[in-house]
């Protein structure tokens, strides 16, 4: 039975190398797919994950345990994010691309994007960055509160806007879940 992310982190913490290597194992495709999704550059991600383990690396004692361990990796590689856009000014200029890519998209004779891209550059960047952790790569409201360094109320909120965008924009029909049935009294 493969040892708990917790156990890997106390292994660590006391000296054994082979212990971290498994837990950088265990969670670099998931910081590594969505750093490519921020920074929509391969290299540029595999960078900034290598910068995130680092940096966990030499904070692995600031880790608390109460939440998981993948919450608070991914903490640290928005936050690795964060600081290689202020360093390099790159944001605007991503976002700028985004939408340009999605306007030339619309002419017939332009490479078009997917539709989950042409969807994700419709959206504000703090919009994309929630709707990739909750709906990419299945994290709660509250986890990505924590990555994000936001309020969960936030998040709900993003996520609501988000969806009424991409609803709007691409006139999707929510989905109406039926509610349950109650029993009748004395069943």
């Amino acid at each position: 039975m493969p040892l708990s992310d917790g156990e890997l982190v106390n292994l660590a913490r006391a000296g054994d190398n082979d212990a971290y290597t498994a837990l950088v194992l265990r969670h670099q495709s998931s910081i590594r797919g969505w750093l490519r999704q921020l920074t929509g550059e391969s290299g540029r991600a595999d960078e900034l994950a290598q910068d995130t383990f680092v940096r966990a690396w030499e904070n692995l004692d600031s880790f608390r345990g109460q939440g998981q361990f993948r919450s608070w990796l991914m903490k640290i590689a928005y936050r690795e994010f964060l600081g290689s856009v202020r360093k390099n000014r790159r944001l605007t200029r991503l976002v700028a691309q985004a939408r340009q890519h999605a306007e030339a998209s619309k002419d017939p004779g332009a490479e078009a994007l997917t539709d989950l891209e042409r969807m994700l550059a419709t959206l504000s960047p703090d919009e994309r960055d929630v709707m990739v952790l909750c709906y990419g790569f299945g994290c709660s409201h509250s986890e990505a509160g924590k990555i994000l360094g936001k309020p969960l109320g936030t998040i709900k909120a993003r996520i609501h806007r988000s969806k009424s965008k991409l609803r709007e924009r691409f006139r999707i029909e929510p989905t109406v879940q039926a509610r349950p049935r109650r029993k009748p009294d004395g069943f």
